[in-house]
């Protein structure tokens, strides 16, 4: 490989980790030819791009971004390399985990996800059970409290059925709902009264002798 190709090889790595905040670095070494093929296939389908490349062209790109936020990333630069970058933070993890079933390749020999640096293949459990940006805006949409809610669906069914009133518009007018409802009186039912018996006439006074 020319000088002029390490470069170009430099500047295609520099723009794939500045475009994903996730990565991984695998060890593919004692994977065929067919398995290799297959594990791109497999990526591909799931949207993570992946690429095969010598290691000190991977160190040389990520020093030339930020030597020191990759740091903890250069140990694992090492034997067969094969990287894989998605915008989902756990698809990677899943695609290997469900590729080595029966076997242990290829292995997971770090991890760089949003910021936070994962070492070693026995992380590769915990990567797989990481939480979705979509997963984690659900969770907190679901603990929301109904008025919230309200003025959610409100502006969902607002943006789709293209209503005339603005969107502070509905906001208000779901809110004023939510809070009269909250505000209103609860009603409780009367006590159930006995009904009182009859009153019973005294015996008449015998007459006195």
């Amino acid at each position: 490989m020319t000088k002029d190709q390490k470069n170009e090889v430099i500047e295609v790595l520099k723009q794939k980790f500045t475009q994903y905040n996730n990565f991984y670095i695998t060890d593919t070494e004692s994977l065929s030819v067919a398995q290799i093929s297959a594990l791109r296939r497999t990526c591909f389908d799931k949207q993570v791009e992946m690429k095969v490349a010598k290691n000190t062209l991977i160190r040389k790109a990520l020093e030339a971004i930020d030597a020191e936020k990759y740091a903890a990333i250069y140990p694992a630069l090492n034997n067969v390399t094969a990287l894989m970058f998605s915008e989902n933070p756990k698809e990677p993890a899943v695609i290997i985990s469900a590729f080595r079933k029966g076997g242990d390749k290829p292995q997971l020999k770090a991890a760089f996800i949003n910021g936070d640096v994962y070492s070693g293949d026995n992380t590769l459990k915990a990567l797989t059970q990481i939480k979705t940006k979509n997963e984690l805006v659900g969770e907190v949409l679901g603990l929301l409290q109904s008025p919230a809610k309200r003025v959610i669906a409100a502006l969902l069914n607002h943006a789709e059925n293209g209503s005339s009133k603005t969107e502070a518009e509905v906001v208000v007018a779901s809110v004023e709902v939510a809070v009269e409802e909250a505000a209103a009186p609860v009603v409780e039912a009367a006590p159930e009264v006995a009904p009182e018996a009859p009153a019973t006439e005294a015996p008449a006074a015998e007459p006195e002798a």
